[in-house]
């Protein structure tokens, strides 16, 4: 929910997207194009990751995955030029992949359609190209183009040898027959050059090294070519902690800029200990928020820290510094609100999650241009930066528990995120409240509060 200037309740318009883009008016098919192993399903997955934090409905049609239909373990000689029926199995994978996508644009599903495949040849460019021209599509190819052997033969290792093609294989039989299958590749690709000007494209050499761009033309294009723009594919990993408990924490309020309880300067000066344990040794950078509580629990860590406005708390308006309980008698009717769409709920004076993902956004952007970042904020933050990498739903992002006194640990693969949890051991308030439950049973008692065991609060 949002509110008019006046305070009044107002839902969002269903119509768009969420950034004031008209579903009806926008469709664009992002077609990938490069040679084998060149991190083109990587991109992909991101880059419909990002569209869905920001609420632009998205889908990728992987032509692999409708050729395995047919043929689902082929051999490096499936892909050869001098093979007829591989050829022509391969095109009717296209043909169906293009087919099912331009029907999912024709329901309304979505905006952005991800055409994930080699497109190896400028003929098949132009048969895609025509084919979307002629339902309106717009399209937008972005070819990622790498000679460097060590990035590719670590691709075909990580992703290729455990892909569907190859299950239950050796995996250096598999790595072998992959680059025979480049080889094959390689004797019929052309890359996008002087011929394809009237194309709409993005070229990304060598892992986003250089980034030629031509022929953008709209705001949702624009949008994707910035976010192609801060890529890497570089080994790295992600920690995410919140602050250690605060004052606020033990008396069931949410908001403020509180102090860290004694428990939460017990976890302060465990912290440094728990990124060793799982840290591999790695030189780290440190961003916290500019509230006193993470700054409090991210002083013992030697590594170099930043703080950022934007990793500061969901901002609760009129309700900042309040209990649940005092919020539901308060203002009982935003309280139900809250509950029934927690995601574009808007505290009075405030912020919703909406609000809060498009702040986040240049962290985002950020942390894509970076290796090695620990992270050290607050609970709907968290949340937000959580369901980015690990794809989590929009109306389940609220709701998720993120413990404190608990270290996260993320490590982007090709088509998921490894997650790894310590949790230190110093107890904490849990200022976790599920859906639809009451305020009233929210709150910590005394007991609780002392307690040295994990105790029901609440939060953001």
């Amino acid at each position: 929910m949002t509110r008019t200037p006046t305070g009044d309740l107002i839902r969002p318009n269903r119509k768009t997207n969420g950034v004031g883009v008209q579903a009806e008016d926008t469709r664009i098919c992002v077609v990938m194009v490069g040679l084998p192993a060149r991190g083109k399903s990587l991109i992909a997955q991101k880059v419909t990751r990002y569209l869905h934090w920001l609420s632009i409905p998205s889908k990728i049609f992987n032509v692999g995955q409708y050729r395995r239909s047919e043929t689902p373990a082929p051999s490096a000689s499936f892909f050869a030029t001098s093979n007829p029926e591989g050829e022509r199995l391969r095109r009717a994978a296209a043909e169906a992949a293009v087919n099912d996508m331009i029907k999912w644009f024709q329901r309304g599903a979505g905006l952005i359609a991800i055409l994930d495949a080699t497109n190896s040849t400028k003929e098949r460019r132009r048969w895609i190209q025509n084919r979307c021209a002629a339902e309106g599509i717009q399209t937008m190819f972005v070819e990622s183009k790498c000679d460097d052997p060590d990035l590719i033969m670590s691709n075909i290792r990580e992703v290729k040898a455990t892909s569907p093609d190859y299950k239950g294989q050796d995996p250096e039989v598999a790595a072998q027959d992959f680059l025979a299958r480049i080889q094959n590749y390689e004797k019929v690709y052309e890359t996008i050059d002087e011929d394809e000007l009237d194309l709409t494209y993005v070229k990304l050499i060598d892992v986003g090294q250089r980034v030629i761009i031509n022929q953008i033309k709209d705001y949702l294009q624009s949008r994707v070519v910035y976010y192609l723009m801060n890529l890497h594919i570089k080994p790295r990993s992600i920690w995410l902690s919140r602050h250690g408990e605060s004052t606020f924490n033990l008396e069931g309020k949410i908001g403020g800029d509180a102090d860290i309880s004694e428990r939460g300067e017990a976890y302060a000066r465990s912290l440094p200990d728990l990124v060793r344990r799982c840290g591999d040794g790695r030189k780290l950078t440190v961003w916290t928020s500019t509230l006193k509580r993470t700054i409090q629990t991210a002083r013992f860590l030697t590594f170099e820290k930043l703080e950022w406005k934007a990793l500061d708390e969901l901002d609760s308006g009129v309700c900042d510094g309040l209990t649940y309980a005092d919020i539901e008698e308060q203002y009982p009717e935003d309280f139900k609100a809250r509950d029934e769409d927690k995601y574009n709920y808007r505290y009075l004076g405030g912020e919703s999650y909406r609000d809060v993902v498009i702040r986040l956004e240049p962290i985002i952007m950020e942390l894509e241009r970076s290796e090695n970042i620990l992270i050290v904020t607050h609970q709907a933050i968290l949340r937000c930066i959580y369901a980015y990498f690990m794809n989590v739903a929009q109306e389940k992002s609220p709701w998720m528990e993120v413990p404190l006194h608990t270290l996260i640990k993320l490590t982007p693969k090709a088509y998921s995120t490894h997650e790894e949890r310590l949790k230190a051991d110093i107890p904490a308030v849990s200022t976790w409240r599920g859906k639809g439950s009451s305020a009233k049973h929210a709150e910590p008692t005394d007991e609780e509060r002392n307690s040295m065991g994990k105790n029901v609060g609440s939060g953001h």
